[in-house]
């Protein structure tokens, strides 16, 4: 997101509380989510998001993205907010957790 320092941080919140309600809220709903955590960090003069997504299984992943797992998913006025949609999301797996 990018915009002057107010109407940024705006539209910083009002993107939030849109991420919490679509995305966040349908990752909870499907069994298998083991938590989704929102990073937001203030750069230049851009608002940037990370969403990281916990699953127990790649089988609890295909319930919410279909068979394409690399597919990035996006929501009806996701293009409202964002700079660029990504095609693609990655995939990683837990190795520690401390």
């Amino acid at each position: 997101m990018r915009g002057e320092s107010d109407d940024c941080q705006d539209l910083a919140e009002a993107y939030l509380a849109y991420l919490l309600e679509t995305g966040v809220k349908d990752y909870q709903a499907v069994a298998g989510n083991r938590g989704v955590q929102v990073l937001r960090r203030m750069h230049e003069d851009k608002t940037e998001f990370l969403v990281l997504s916990f699953w127990e299984s790649y089988e609890a992943i295909r319930a919410f993205a279909g068979d394409d797992l690399e597919r990035a998913i996006y929501y009806d006025k996701d293009q409202e907010f964002l700079l660029e949609l990504e095609a693609n999301v990655a995939h990683y797996e837990l190795t520690t957790q401390l």
